[in-house]
Formats: structure tokens, C-alpha cells, sequence
């Protein structure tokens, strides 16, 4: 460095000149895009987050947590018991919103001391939910995490609280989900683990816990399920009602389906196992134990008559939104509804219920003398029904009376719908363009072989399944309308067949009809699966509402302490097409006018209104069906055989003094009472209107094509106000013809009416018939 620049250094402060900005080239591109200035951003990242920085602020994150916790710690106390406030009577109310219903009466609780409960039942409810309560802190800090993540998230049923945490949720807090309400768990159960001994938390817990059938306690549940005091327990029933907790209705083997049987039994099993693997029950004296015998249960105070069945679906459909809305697990669902205070206003229409009652006991019940015959105390009706239009259940008829038949028969799904799952298959048909085996489109106009026990055919190969006609009547050459007005087993069985029956439990399902763990079967076509007049309800309902999907609704609002509970909407969205749900309905109008339900067209109260219906009939006259509509009201009418002891299925034959031509015990059909119940009821209430139907087929649009068979030649009956075509219908399509059926001039004259008719000359319903490939048989 010369002086010169020794001197211009020293004038800058000894700095050196800066260089100078490189020009961009064509070669470089932009000024500070080449390599030195991606190192630049590299070793600036490299500054920003280095290991010491990332850890540095991740024990400053715990350290803000533990912080956080610490004050809230301090600052949460354990409240004061909120038991007492919490248990209220329900309140239900009429769909007016003004009349009451009933309220479900004062909670059933009785504290009983620990030391007044054995042992050993005390272990099970150990052993049942936190196998750790006698060495944890009271908190499980893994499941509460999950919970809360879950929480936030929105995703679905919480699990993972200790003992310690479900007793301070039911008798210090509420089973709301919220964050706040979890946190507050959290903190209390800490706190009430140091401060109360183990024995006094699990003397809460099981006092305070909701077992179902209204018992809040063990005392309560005691008495609810083997009419017995708490001290009186022994293992194998602690053990039951340990079980009991993790979905209490679902679980009470009194009105349990199949799957809630299982369940619960393998939770009993759970609990006495993990009881031997703590050491607090021996093998041998496990293996000695059998399920206990549970007694039927009684009914609240204030739930008489209908009262009690109207309650109990209400109660559980609010428990299924408060299920889905805040992901509580069954038990907490229930444990937030029962006896807490909710003021719960239903879609019952208290005219229409009324009149429900009336036609029951008028066509059916006031007949019926159990000392004169044994099978009338073994009859058992259930109904529904349900405005299309809206989704409300407008009326239920759940049983004789609540305080004595506690089962509801209106929601019960063990019998099963016979033929009134025939327009089910004809949905599934025209839902997907079905055709039969020689490729002509499924119409109302095919014409298929009535034979009796005909085998089912595919493409040529026969199934191995061939279900004989009632009385095993042959009609030959028949078309799909004349097959559903006469309920021909014979031609559905081919038809589910033609469509496919997976499509068929497919198109079911979408209509409404729990179809979990049935078998796609050809069996199936002949109703043999479980279901009740509610799912029945709902599916007819959808025919009606042009195919949208309606869900029958019990509960019109929901509210406690300023809160609401927003159901869900009724009505949801097409689940088939209007033309296919439209000529269902269509056909349907000819069981009325030409089939098996002429008790209903012949009903001097119909006065020329249009209604679309089938009737059923299952294997010995076990349950007897008829579901019907017309365009502003859907009314499932059930019939179910029950042995008032066992509760084992049995024939319904000879009900109420019905006789045969020869004098001896009539059959029972869909056709009888419950087609009377039905027009007695529905004829009062309905509003006169008729069908808009967008389809060409089916007896409401058009009279039925010339019958290839002798016994379906007669014209319609005469007050039949939809009989005639209108201008744009006026020439029905020639029936097409399925490969199975033979040609008209191998049709048989069909056997005169089986014996159990009212008159010689009435068309009578099916019998579904018990099959050894039926994989609903009772």
C-alpha cells in the first residue's frame, strides 16, 4: 500500500473501500443470484435455527406448559358437589310445544357405605374400567391427552379416564366434551386423589354411575336388575352391572338385541377375567361362574300406557345427537340426558296418537281375552307413523301398556317383515335398470312364473332355492304388478335373483334398513331378515317422498339451562330415482284395490282415497305386517308373537277367536288386524289427496295389462279412483316376458283362498316360509 493510499485510508477510519456492485451478465444472470448469495441464505437459516435455538425453545415451551398447569392447579378448587342440582326431572311435551307429555318422574338413587357392597364385587368394577385405581395418581395423562386432541380435532368417542376422573365428571362436573371441561377433570382428580382416600372414590363412583332402566347407583341397580339389595350381590352379578356402564340400554339384556347380548357377555367375560389375572378371583372359582339371570325390569313412575315407549326412543334419539354433536360415549350420552332437566317437546301429534291408541284397542286389543286363549297373551302390536313429508313420527303405538311389556315394539327389529320387503326388491330393480335373465328391462308388466317352489335360476343353473307360494298356490305366467298385489314368494325370489342381491341389500340399506351382518342370500327376498315397524316406517316413507330419504324423528327440540340441541334434518337427500320411487308406489295401490289388503279398500271410511300398501306374513304366523301410505301420512302396523315368559317367538294362529272354515284356529295375516288397525286409524286422520307420481307403470296409472292367468282377469274394483289411465297414459307397455316363465297356455288355474280368510272370495296374504338356506329363521 503506497502513502497515498495509506493517507486515504486513515482519513475513512482505517476502513478499506468497499468493492464494487457487480453488474448482472447474461452469463450470472441477476446481481446476487449466483452461488455466493445461496450460501448467504444457507448460513442465515443455519443462524436462525440451530439445534441450541430448536431445544432452547422447546424446554421453554414445556417450562410455559408446566407453568400453565401449575396456575391451574392453583387456581381450579374442587367445587361443590353438583349431583343434587343435576338430577331433574325430564319434561316432554306434545308437538304443540304446550301440552305435557309427562315428566319421567324423580331419579332413582339410594347411597349405600362401601362397606355394605362385597368385596369382591367392589373388584369388578376394578377390574372393569382402571385395573391401576389402587396405585395411580388418579389421572391417566395418555388417555387424557388423546381425549383432548380428539376434542379439539372433532374426532369421535373419548375413552381413557381412570375411576378417579368418571367420578368427578359425574359428581363434581357434567360429561359436556369440551377442553374446559377436561382440564377441569384433570386438575380436580389430582386433587381428589390426595385428598380422599381410595375407598371413598370408588364408593362415589359406583354410587353416582347411571346403569340404565332410570338406577343411578349400585343400590339402584341392584334392585333394577336382579331385584336384590347391594349386599346381597355376588361376583357374577357385579360383575354384569360392572359391564353394564360401558352402554347401559344397549347392554340390558331385558330389551338387548343379538349384538348387545354378545357385547355385553364378552364384557362380563373381560371383567372376570382381568379379576384372575390381578389375583383377585381364582381360576376354578371363574370357571364355576355362569352369566346371571336377569329380572325384568319395571317401569318409572309417570310412564304408563304409551307414555314409557314415546319416552324411551326420544331419550335415545337425543342421546345419538349428543353422541355425534360432542363425541360422548353411549354411557355418557345417557348419563347426560336421563333425570337432567331437559325440557324435550316431541313430533307427536296428540290427535293422531290418540287415535293410534283407539284403533289398536278397537280392531285388535279390546278382543283379546288371555283367560279364554292362551295365544292372545302372546300378542304383541307395535306401530309407527310418520308424515313424509316432514320425517316427524306423528304417532307410536309401542306396546299395551309400558308398565307391562317394557320391550317397544314399535323400534323392535327381532321378527321378521315378510313381504313387506317385496317393494324393496322392486325399488332395487328399477334403481339399477335390473333385467331379467334374457335381458328384457324389470317393469311392472314382466311377466315371470308364478310356480310354487319354482327353483331360482341363474342364467340356466338353479341356486338351490325354490320358496313355495301360500298354501303352495302356482299362478303360472304373472306379471311383477299382479305378483305384488298376490305376494307371489315364487317371482321375487327370481327377481332378487335377476337384480343381484347384493344391489338389493345395497338399495335396503340406502333406504333405511340396518342391513349390518345380513347375508346377500336369495332367502333375503322373502323378508326373512330382522326389522321394525320404525325402519318399515322410513322406508315406505321414501317411497312416498319420491325417493328422498326421510328418518322418521321423534324429537322436535331439545333444550336445558338455555341450551338447545339442533337434531338433525328429517329429511336428507335422494337415495333413489323419483321414476323408480313414483312406480312403487304405483304398484303398491294394487295390493290395496286388487290384492291382499282389500280389508283396506273395502273400508266404508276411505271414501275414494288413494293409498299404496303391502301386506306380510312370516313363517307359522309368528308376525303378521301391513304398511301402508297415502300421500301425507306412512303408518307401519306390526303383529308379533311373543311367549309372555320366555319371550321366545310363537305362532300368532287362532289370536283373538279367529276360526278357519272348519271351525278350528284361523291364521293370522297381514291382511287382517293389521290392515283394520291401520284404515281404522289412518282413515280418520288422513287428509284426502292424491298421489304425484312421475312414472307410466303400476296399477295407479294404468289398469293392468290382460293377465296371462285365468285368475287375474277381472277387472279392478270399482272404487278403486285411480283405476282409470288419465289422457297420457292411456296404453300401458306390452308386457315383456322373463326367460324363467312358461308361455301362457302352461298357466294353472290357482286353488281357492286358504281356509283362514274372513270371506271365501278375499285375496289373502303370503306366509313367508321356513327355509333351511333362511339365515333369519327363528
Amino acid at each position: 500500500m503506497g502513502r497515498a493510499e495509506e493517507r486515504r485510508a486513515r482519513q475513512r477510519g482505517g476502513r478499506r473501500a468497499a468493492p464494487k456492485r457487480r453488474r448482472s451478465t447474461p452469463e450470472t444472470g441477476a446481481a446476487g443470484s449466483g452461488p455466493g448469495a445461496t450460501a448467504a441464505k444457507k448460513s442465515l437459516i443455519r443462524r436462525l435455527f440451530t439445534w441450541k435455538k430448536i431445544l432452547g425453545t422447546f424446554f421453554g415451551f414445556c417450562l410455559l406448559i408446566i407453568a400453565a398447569f401449575i396456575g391451574l392447579y392453583l387456581y381450579v378448587d374442587v367445587p361443590a358437589a353438583n349431583i343434587a342440582a343435576q338430577q331433574q326431572s325430564n319434561v316432554y311435551k306434545f308437538s304443540d310445544g304446550r301440552t305435557v307429555l309427562t315428566r319421567d318422574g324423580k331419579v332413582n338413587r339410594e347411597i349405600v357405605d362401601l362397606s355394605k357392597v362385597p368385596r369382591k364385587v367392589q373388584l369388578t368394577f376394578v377390574a372393569a374400567e382402571n385395573k391401576s385405581f389402587y396405585h395411580d395418581a388418579g389421572v391417566d395423562f395418555k388417555g387424557t391427552a388423546r381425549a383432548l386432541l380428539n376434542t379439539v380435532s372433532g374426532k369421535g368417542k373419548q375413552g381413557g379416564s381412570t375411576i378417579t376422573q368418571q367420578y368427578v365428571k359425574n359428581y363434581y362436573l357434567n360429561q359436556d366434551q369440551t377442553v374446559t371441561r377436561k382440564l377441569k377433570e384433570l386438575v380436580i382428580s389430582l386433587k381428589v386423589d390426595r385428598e380422599k382416600k381410595k375407598d371413598d372414590i370408588l364408593a362415589g363412583y359406583i354410587n353416582t354411575s347411571y346403569y340404565g332402566r332410570n338406577a343411578y347407583g349400585i343400590q339402584a341397580a341392584a334392585q333394577a336388575y336382579f331385584h336384590t339389595d347391594a349386599e346381597k350381590l355376588d361376583v357374577a352379578q357385579g360383575a354384569y352391572l360392572a359391564a353394564l356402564l360401558q352402554a347401559p340400554s344397549q347392554y340390558d339384556w331385558a330389551v338387548a338385541t343379538d349384538t348387545g347380548k354378545r357385547l355385553v357377555t364378552a364384557r362380563w367375560n373381560y371383567v372376570l377375567n382381568n379379576m384372575v389375572d390381578e389375583g383377585w378371583l381364582s381360576k376354578p372359582q371363574r370357571d364355576a361362574m355362569h352369566f346371571p339371570k336377569i329380572k325384568e325390569p319395571k317401569a318409572a313412575a309417570g310412564l304408563g300406557g304409551q307414555k314409557g315407549y314415546l319416552v324411551e326412543l326420544a331419550n335415545q334419539q337425543l342421546e345419538q345427537q349428543l353422541m355425534a354433536e360432542q363425541g360422548l360415549t353411549q354411557s355418557e350420552a345417557e348419563n347426560a340426558v336421563v333425570g337432567k332437566g331437559w325440557t324435550i317437546t316431541l313430533n307427536i301429534d296428540r290427535k293422531k296418537q290418540a287415535a293410534l291408541e283407539k284403533a289398536v284397542k278397537s280392531q285388535l286389543t279390546g278382543e283379546l281375552d288371555k283367560k279364554k286363549r292362551k295365544v292372545d297373551g302372546a300378542v304383541q302390536p307395535g306401530a309407527v307413523s310418520v308424515d313424509p313429508k316432514t320425517g316427524k313420527i306423528v304417532a307410536l303405538y309401542g306396546g299395551q301398556d309400558y308398565y307391562k311389556h317394557y320391550y317397544n315394539n314399535a323400534t323392535r327389529k327381532d321378527y321378521q317383515p315378510a313381504s313387506t320387503f317385496k317393494p324393496v326388491i322392486l325399488a332395487a330393480a328399477l334403481q339399477n335398470s335390473a333385467t331379467t335373465q334374457d335381458g328384457d328391462p324389470i317393469t311392472a308388466n314382466t311377466i315371470y312364473d308364478g310356480t310354487s317352489g319354482r327353483q331360482v335360476v341363474d342364467h340356466g343353473s338353479k341356486v338351490g332355492f325354490g320358496p313355495p307360494n301360500e298354501d303352495h298356490q302356482d299362478y303360472g305366467p304373472i306379471t311383477v304388478q299382479q305378483a305384488m298385489n298376490n305376494s307371489v314368494n315364487s317371482v321375487f325370489a327370481q327377481m332378487g335373483m335377476d337384480v343381484g342381491m347384493r344391489k338389493v341389500m345395497d338399495t335396503a340399506k340406502q333406504l333405511g334398513m340396518d342391513t349390518k351382518g345380513m347375508q346377500a342370500v336369495p332367502a333375503q327376498t322373502l323378508g326373512s331378515m330382522g326389522a321394525s315397524p320404525l325402519e318399515m316406517a322410513g322406508i315406505y316413507a321414501t317411497f312416498a317422498n319420491h325417493g328422498d330419504k326421510v328418518t322418521p324423528t321423534i324429537v322436535k327440540s331439545a333444550e336445558r339451562q338455555g341450551r338447545t340441541v339442533k337434531m338433525p334434518d328429517p329429511i336428507g337427500g335422494s337415495v333413489i330415482a323419483r321414476t323408480a320411487a313414483d312406480t312403487v308406489t304405483s304398484v303398491l295401490t294394487g295390493v290395496v284395490d286388487d290384492g291382499t289388503a282389500k280389508r283396506v279398500a273395502d273400508n266404508p271410511l276411505r271414501d275414494g282415497q288413494q293409498v299404496a300398501g303391502k301386506t306380510g306374513t312370516s313363517d307359522e304366523d309368528r308376525s303378521a305386517w301391513f304398511t301402508g301410505y297415502t300421500p301425507d301420512l306412512v303408518t307401519s302396523v306390526g303383529l308379533f308373537g311373543e311367549d309372555p315368559k320366555t319371550r321366545a317367538h310363537v305362532s300368532l294362529t287362532g289370536a283373538a277367536g279367529l276360526l278357519d272354515s272348519t271351525g278350528g284356529p284361523g291364521r293370522v295375516n297381514g291382511g287382517g288386524f293389521p290392515a283394520q288397525i291401520w284404515a281404522a286409524y289412518t282413515f280418520g286422520v288422513t287428509d284426502r289427496s292424491k298421489f304425484d307420481l312421475n312414472t307410466t307403470q303400476g296399477a295407479a296409472v294404468a289398469p293392468p295389462p290382460s293377465s296371462p292367468s285365468p285368475s287375474h282377469s277381472s277387472s279392478p274394483s270399482p272404487s278403486r279412483s285411480s283405476s282409470s289411465p288419465s289422457p297420457s297414459h292411456s296404453s300401458s307397455p306390452s308386457p315383456s316376458r322373463s326367460s324363467s316363465s312358461p308361455s301362457p297356455s302352461h298357466s294353472s288355474s290357482p286353488s281357492p283362498s286358504h281356509s283362514s280368510s274372513p270371506s271365501p272370495s278375499e285375496p289373502t296374504d303370503d306366509i313367508t316360509p321356513e327355509d333351511p338356506l333362511d339365515p333369519g329363521k327363528q
